[in-house]
């Protein structure tokens, strides 16, 4: 059988991205688990090399013989059975008993109830693995055991680890665009006057927000009212904050004589302003505004 090139091919859960130079060709340290003892469900755990049952540090958990994914007990998701909150690797599984998605968590219990809100008809049953020691590296480790065994099997990646795939892992919100700042602190003196920084920001920029607080927190009802306008408009803007008196200090009263108008927020379209909040939202409406960025 061809060998299987994982380099582009593997999908590793989101908080494992940070680990690119995976090859499953390589040898897997050894990896502990737990089983839960009865009556509890028990959730038999996995490692690459068989060990003696002892008694671990924590009450009620014993160190199971050591057992692989496919020597794994796959329990049902239900209400009935009660599954650790421990750190560890799980694997879930569709009705038909088809591998559907293996991901590492601080946290077993929660991981598998949301995994059972968010795709009830894909999540039936599941493996569950209990890291003894599960830091970044034994939780990696674990996974990429997992993960190796089932490609060696199939030949092929779960569908929920696939790349691109936002199913099972949620993608990140992009983050917002840093607002800019005028100076490099209010301790420097301005070799260049206030006003004219202020001048060269909004006729170099297309559209520029003199706004409270930020982009990403605004700290008044018209700055936010202004920033959902402009993310919806889906302009490039800057931003700055007239509050900030470390590295905008004297921003507020400088640019009311520059711009000759008494409240903020401000915004400055092509180098000249447009308006505040009431002037936006009414361009907004019209359908002015869109045109006016089109231009």
């Amino acid at each position: 059988m061809a060998a299987l090139n994982l380099s582009s091919s593997l999908h590793s859960p989101s908080s494992l991205r940070r680990f690119p130079n995976f090859h499953p060709s390589r040898s897997t340290p050894t990896i502990s688990f737990y089983s839960l003892p009865k009556p509890s469900i028990p959730f038999p755990s996995t490692s690459l090399v068989q060990k003696t049952a002892l008694i671990s540090r924590r009450l009620n958990v014993v160190v199971s013989a050591v057992k692989n994914l496919s020597e794994t007990e796959l329990v049902p998701v239900s209400s009935e059975n009660e599954f650790p909150s421990d750190s560890g690797v799980y694997a879930i599984y569709n009705d038909s008993d088809d591998l559907q998605f293996i991901g590492i968590t601080r946290n077993l219990a929660a991981s598998v109830l949301t995994h059972k809100k968010s795709v009830p008809e894909l999540c039936f049953s599941v493996k569950v693995g209990v890291v003894e020691e599960p830091d970044k590296t034994a939780l990696t480790e674990a996974w990429k055991s997992w993960m190796q065994e089932h490609i060696a099997a199939s030949g092929k990646v779960p569908p929920g680890n696939e790349p691109g795939n936002t199913t099972w892992v949620k993608k990140a919100a992009p983050r917002k665009k840093p607002d800019l700042r005028l100076t490099p602190g209010s301790h420097v003196q301005l070799t260049v006057p206030l006003e004219d920084l202020i001048d060269r920001l909004v006729k170099e920029n297309k559209v520029v927000a003199f706004i409270k607080g930020s982009r990403s927190a605004p700290l008044c009802g018209f700055s936010q009212r202004v920033v959902g306008i402009l993310e919806s408009q889906g302009v490039e803007y800057e931003s700055v904050d007239v509050l900030d008196e470390e590295y905008n200090y004297g921003l507020r009263e400088t640019l009311k004589k520059y711009s000759n108008w008494p409240t903020f927020p401000q915004v400055f379209v092509n180098g000249d302003l447009l308006g505040g909040c009431d002037i936006l939202t009414s361009m907004h409406e019209n359908g002015e505004l869109a045109g006016l960025f089109k231009q």
